[in-house]
């Protein structure tokens, strides 16, 4: 009798095992990592993004059949933090792949860790030039349109403008230099006759407004470019609007149409800058039609561009893992080279010769209409029109 029971619980054990293998293998695990705690007006919003997309996708039955399963961490806005947990996606959860980040400097540290490590990475949301450029790899690559594409886009209308002395503020890291150096770049290509009179570098998320105000408004500048957003952007604008550095100059900046900024800004909202943004409420197409009424049937609530940049960044990665058939890194950079697929803004491709995709930005104008800050005017720009051709993109990457 102890024999039998020895035996039988043996075979328990075995056969809960190969249901727990069984398991393991109907599965598919995406690690995710953004600043969570730290930025809660975008990573909130982008959370909500991915989560219905992971409902949509294994609602239509997964990736070849297999559940897709996100797990996610917390980086804290520290990059060490995120490479830690970066760590822990695939030594301990065995992901397929890292998707994700938000602030830039934590974008290229996760990127130089899947580097390292051989590891995949679509990188959501960093927007620095040198995740797919200067220290670009062949396992990363990026969603959102980079600082050159939307310096390239706000450029355009920029240089219409009659302004000849520029001033500039930026959060003083990665994004905030990259942003400001590609804009005066692009923008002095166009307009030589430009001076740049004057730059301030407040600490990001810790912006002393006033000084800053006071410094610009001493230089005198006709035109203002602006980088910085979230809480620092409401403190620069409350501060410029009190002491009129606004009055009677264009500023032109990046980010601000997009809702989680714009909306913080309720009756203060500066009118006229141009700006790239989201204009949820005023996009015309079937693709937005169906994901606006998915989002808002799901959580209640209207769309912000973060959760734009979650819902697709998991599309993506279903799309990838699916072409792939496989989770081996080298077969899902080979399936995400030249990809394209739809998205709420249209159709998208992940180019091959610097791994960034063509997914665009809406530019327009701010406005103010009962007491809050609206984009206006705004044209969709097409990510593919916006990027340098194959021999420069070739000079600014390293090779693989």
């Amino acid at each position: 009798m102890r024999r039998r029971h020895l035996l039988g619980a043996g075979l328990a054990i075995a056969v809960a095992g190969m249901a727990g293998n069984a398991m393991a293998q109907s599965e598919i695990k995406i690690g995710e990592i953004n600043s969570y705690s730290l930025l809660p007006a975008f990573t909130e919003p982008y959370r909500k993004g991915w989560q219905l997309a992971v409902e949509e996708i294994n609602a239509a039955g997964g990736i070849n059949g297999k559940k897709l399963v996100v797990v996610s961490k917390d980086d804290g806005g520290k990059p060490a933090d995120a490479t830690t947990a970066a760590n822990e996606l695939v030594s301990s959860e065995n992901v397929a792949m890292l998707t994700g980040t938000f602030l830039s400097n934590i974008g290229l540290a996760v990127s130089d860790f899947a580097n390292q490590k051989k590891v995949f990475f679509l990188a959501a949301e960093p927007l620095t030039d040198a995740i797919t450029w200067s220290k670009g790899n062949r396992y990363t690559f990026r969603l959102r349109p980079s600082n050159y594409m939307q310096a390239a886009m706000l450029v355009e209308e920029a240089a219409k403008l009659p302004a000849k002395r520029w001033a500039t503020i930026a959060p003083n890291y990665e994004y905030g230099q990259s942003a400001v150096a590609v804009f005066k770049k692009l923008m002095s290509e166009k307009r030589p006759d430009i001076q740049w009179v004057d730059e301030q570098w407040p600490p990001q998320g810790k912006i002393d407004a006033g000084p800053v105000v006071q410094a610009v408004a001493a230089a005198n500048p006709e035109a203002i470019l602006n980088v910085t957003f979230g809480a620092d952007l409401v403190k620069l604008v409350r501060e410029g609007n009190t002491r009129g550095l606004f009055k009677n100059r264009s500023v032109v900046s990046f980010l601000t149409g997009e809702p989680e900024y714009l909306d913080p800004l309720k009756d203060e909202t500066p009118e006229g800058w141009i700006v790239t943004g989201y204009p949820w409420y005023d996009i015309k197409t079937p693709d937005h039609d169906k994901f606006l009424k998915a989002y808002q049937a799901k959580f209640n609530d209207y769309p912000r561009l973060g959760s734009i940049v979650g819902y697709q960044t998991i599309k993506a990665a279903a799309a990838i893992l699916a072409k792939a058939n496989s989770t081996d890194p080298e077969k899902l950079i080979a399936a995400t080279e030249d990809l394209s697929m739809p998205s709420p803004f249209g159709e998208i491709t992940f180019r091959k010769i610097d791994h960034q995709s063509t997914l665009g930005a809406f530019v327009g104008k701010t406005a103010l209409k009962d007491g809050k800050g609206l984009m206006v005017g705004s044209v969709y720009r097409k990510g593919a029109d916006y990027l340098p051709g194959d021999a420069e993109v070739a000079k600014l990457r390293p090779k693989d």
